[in-house]
């Protein structure tokens, strides 16, 4: 429903206190405009900059009223008994926390009832003082759809060729989903000035500008992809296929995402990355830890924004690496927080129950055990994946890729790799290639977090058997065949093969 559609119910209504969040004023002072012509209402706005403005007014405003509270009290001496009258009030938040002002709105609020007056305070954020707060009612801006998008699009590209066409113009219009119609404007003007034609490459790169302005979010833009993350392969088919394209998108049917366990270094949040790549949507990063803030309340507040930020960025992969850490307080927050960490973790744990939106949320953690139990309970996630070390096959090609990648000869003989996982033999590729040593000196550095952790391996080994789904092939994972299986393996394995 568009802003216009809901102001309207609620004029009629006889709502005399409407607030309304809006980063696009100027749109959203034209929506009104447009509404009150063609229903004949009487519309003023007001700034500290321009004074009152109005079409009825001499010259279209009026200068000396730059005073906030005499902007209130000018609205009754405006006022028509015959036709609604509005007075938008822009960025008033600044000014809203002032006695004065909140005595003032009061009564002009109450007034309004008889007097058919409508204060209308258009903000970019809610922050309504506990005075008023039972006589206003909230409407939210909504950012452009994706006909919107598009229409703007076609009045910026107007040559031929300028804008693209069938899956190439749905990718831009992905790209573009959670900016507004300034940002929206902009980087489609700027893509036609480095490429000559709109690109969602040009989109994706100012649009992760947007997200590092929040604080809350990154958007990720690295060539990861599922050709250099060797093994995972059950992990990648079940990913995949849940986020074909499909030919009736339900919300009722969408992919939530995956939960992935495992041991450090095995290709967890390298997978993550891969994954926005290969099904063609941007992956935002969030750090649960960049959500906490000082003040009262200010946590809840940004945890919402952070949500409702991804879900504008529709379709997307949300990313939260370790997301362990960020919840792990949950538990003793009364005590040592005063609840700030279980109020965030419930906040998180609704929107992953009941968002709507097509994002699909790839959470990694190391240790289950501090994470709360009805985080992982059924529907938070489509899966709940186990990444234990990788077997000789995995292995093998993770050597391949490595070895490539740091230029390595394919003739070197390879270190005894028992216990290692992904991250380890890149290091010790890597290692090689800067020392300029062989792979068997350069693994003299290379300690196995399977060794130095092994008592938090195996406790994780066992707490994933027959829990979660293993990574590497269908099924359910299982703790003594994988072990059992491996330690064959070692046994008959030559430590000097080529």
């Amino acid at each position: 429903m568009l802003l216009s559609e809901r102001l309207a119910e609620n004029v009629r209504a006889c709502f005399t206190g409407i607030w309304i969040q809006s980063h696009e004023h100027d749109e959203a002072l034209l929506e009104m405009s447009r509404l009150c012509h063609s229903e004949d209402w009487r519309l003023f706005s007001w700034d500290i900059d321009r004074g009152l403005q109005g079409t009825e007014l001499a010259e279209g405003r009026d200068t000396s009223l730059l005073d906030p509270l005499a902007a209130i009290h000018c609205l009754s001496s405006q006022a028509d008994p015959d036709h609604p009258t509005l007075l938008v009030l822009k960025n008033f938040h600044c000014f809203i926390n002032s006695p004065e002002i909140i005595q003032a709105l009061t009564q002009q609020i109450n007034l309004g009832k008889q007097a058919r007056t409508f204060i209308v305070i258009l903000s970019s954020l809610v922050q309504i003082p506990t005075e008023l707060e039972k006589l206003f009612v909230c409407l939210e801006h909504e950012l452009p759809g994706r006909d919107q998008l598009l229409e703007i699009a076609r009045s910026i590209a107007t040559e031929t060729g300028e804008l693209p066409e069938g899956p190439e113009l749905q990718c831009v219009l992905d790209a573009a989903s959670g900016l507004t119609r300034y940002e929206a404007e902009g980087a489609f003007s700027f893509s036609l000035v480095r490429h000559g034609r709109i690109e969602a490459s040009v989109v994706l790169e100012l649009k992760s500008q947007t997200l590092l302005k929040s604080g809350l979010l990154s958007l990720h833009q690295g060539s990861e992809s599922f050709a250099g993350l060797g093994g995972l392969e059950s992990l990648k088919a079940f990913c995949l296929r849940a986020l074909r394209p499909r030919s009736q998108d339900a919300p009722v049917i969408r992919p939530r995402g995956v939960l992935l366990l495992g041991v450090p270094g095995t290709g967890k949040s390298a997978f993550a990355k891969a994954l926005g790549k290969e099904t063609g949507r941007p992956t935002l990063t969030l750090d649960v830890g960049a959500l906490m803030a000082s003040l009262l309340g200010q946590t809840e507040e940004r945890t919402r924004r952070a949500l409702r930020i991804v879900d504008a960025m529709q379709p997307a992969v949300l990313f939260i690496d370790e997301v362990e850490k960020g919840l792990s307080g949950s538990a003793s927050s009364g005590q040592s927080d005063s609840g700030v960490s279980t109020r965030m973790l419930g906040t998180l744990l609704g929107w992953l129950n009941d968002h709507t939106s097509d994002v699909f949320v790839v959470c990694t953690a190391n240790d289950i055990s501090k994470l709360p139990p009805e985080f992982v309970r059924a529907e938070r996630f489509d899966a709940l994946f186990f990444l234990d070390l990788p077997g000789d096959d995995q292995k093998q090609a993770i050597w391949r890729l490595y070895r490539e990648l740091f230029g390595l000869t394919s003739d070197q003989r390879l270190p005894d790799d028992r216990h290692w996982t992904g991250s380890e033999i890149r290091a010790c590729c890597r290692l090689a290639a800067l020392l300029e040593v062989p792979l068997i000196k350069a693994a003299e550095n290379v300690v196995p977090v399977a060794v130095t952790a092994a008592e938090s391996v195996a406790r994780l080994r066992r707490w994933a058997s027959r829990r979660c789904l293993s990574a590497e092939q269908p099924g359910v994972f299982s703790n003594d065949e994988r072990s059992g299986s491996r330690s064959r393996r070692n046994l008959s394995r030559d430590p000097h093969r080529n």
